[in-house]
C-alpha cells in the first residue's frame, strides 16, 4: 500500500520525532494513555460509555426541538491540535440530529476572493439562521495559531485580529447566538502515535495534509500560539472550554455534556446528562501543553 506524501509521517516517527515520544509509543498499547498529567489511569470501557452516550443523543434530540420550535441558533467551535478528535466529536454531536437543521462547516483555504475581503466575513456567512445548530470544524481561530505557525498571515493582520476577536463573538452573543468554543487538547505522543494510524488507514488517509505532515515538527511554535491564543481570546462572553481529548469517549461525552448544561431546553433531564468532568473539561486552567 502506498503511503501519503511519500511515508512522511513514518519518516517523522523514525528520525525526527524526539527520542522520548517515539521511546512512548514503540512501548505502548493501544489502550494506554501516553500522557503522564492525564488524570485517568486508563481508557473509558466501551459499555459504560455506550450507555451515557445514548442518554445523552436523547437530550440533543429534546435540545434541537427546541431550537428549532424557538428559532434558537447554536454556534459550537472546534478547535485543537490535528488528530485532537475534532471530526469524531462533531460527528457524535450530529449522530441523530435533524441535518434540516444541523450542519458541519469546514472551510478549505480562502479563496482569493475571501482573502480580499474582511477576515470574519466568511465565516459571518456561515453563522446559524433561526433554529440551527452550526458545528465549525475549525473556525476564525486558524488565524490565531495554524496562519502564524505557517506564516500565513502578517504580524500585523494577526494582531488586528484579536483586535477584533473578542468584539465580534460579543457581537453574536448580544445577538441571542449561543457560542460555545472548545479546544481539544492531546500530548504530543498521542497526536503522532493517531496521525500514524490515519497514514496507515486507507479509508481515513484523506484527513491528512501537508500542514499536519509539516506541522509534525513544528510542535513548540504550535504550543506557543495556542497559549497566546487562549489568553487573548478567552472572555466572560465566549469563553473556551478545554477538552483534554487524550481518551476520546470522555472528551466526547463531556464536550456533548457542556453544550447540554449550558442551554435551558424543554423537558431538559440534567441528570440524563450527567456531570462534566472538570479534571478533563473546564477553562483554560486545566490546559495541558
Amino acid at each position: 500500500m502506498s503511503l501519503p506524501f511519500d511515508g512522511a509521517i513514518t519518516e517523522f516517527f523514525e528520525s525526527g520525532a524526539p527520542d522520548d515520544i517515539r521511546d512512548k509509543i514503540s512501548t505502548a498499547d493501544k489502550r494506554d494513555i501516553l500522557t503522564p498529567t492525564y488524570p485517568h489511569p486508563e481508557r473509558m470501557k466501551r459499555k459504560a460509555y455506550e450507555r451515557e452516550m445514548e442518554a445523552l443523543q436523547i437530550e440533543l434530540v429534546k435540545m434541537q426541538d427546541w431550537a428549532s420550535t424557538t428559532g434558537a441558533r447554536v454556534a459550537c467551535v472546534f478547535e485543537g491540535r490535528d488528530a485532537a478528535g475534532k471530526g469524531g466529536t462533531i460527528k457524535r454531536f450530529c449522530e441523530n440530529l435533524n441535518p434540516r437543521g444541523a450542519r458541519v462547516v469546514a472551510l478549505s483555504k480562502p479563496t482569493e476572493t475571501e482573502a480580499a475581503e474582511w477576515y470574519f466575513q466568511r465565516y459571518i456567512r456561515q453563522l446559524p439562521s433561526g433554529g440551527e445548530i452550526v458545528f465549525f470544524d475549525r473556525s476564525w481561530y486558524n488565524r490565531g495559531v495554524v496562519e502564524h505557525v505557517f506564516d500565513f498571515c502578517t504580524d500585523a493582520q494577526r494582531e488586528h485580529f484579536f483586535g477584533q476577536v473578542q468584539p465580534f463573538e460579543e457581537m453574536l452573543v448580544g445577538d441571542g447566538i449561543h457560542v460555545f468554543k472548545f479546544w481539544l487538547n492531546v500530548c504530543r505522543a498521542e497526536q503522532l502515535r493517531r496521525i500514524m494510524a490515519r497514514e496507515q488507514d486507507p479509508l481515513k488517509q484523506w484527513k491528512l495534509s501537508w500542514i499536519d505532515v509539516e506541522g509534525l515538527g513544528k510542535w513548540d511554535a504550535y504550543t506557543d500560539a495556542i497559549r497566546e491564543t487562549l489568553e487573548r481570546s478567552h472572555s466572560g462572553h465566549a469563553p473556551w472550554t478545554i477538552v483534554r481529548s487524550d481518551d476520546k469517549k470522555r472528551a466526547r461525552l463531556n464536550a456533548i455534556r457542556t453544550v447540554l448544561h449550558g442551554l435551558d431546553y424543554t423537558n431538559k433531564d440534567p441528570q440524563g446528562i450527567g456531570t462534566i468532568d472538570k479534571h478533563i473539561c473546564g477553562g483554560p486552567d486545566i490546559w495541558d501543553a
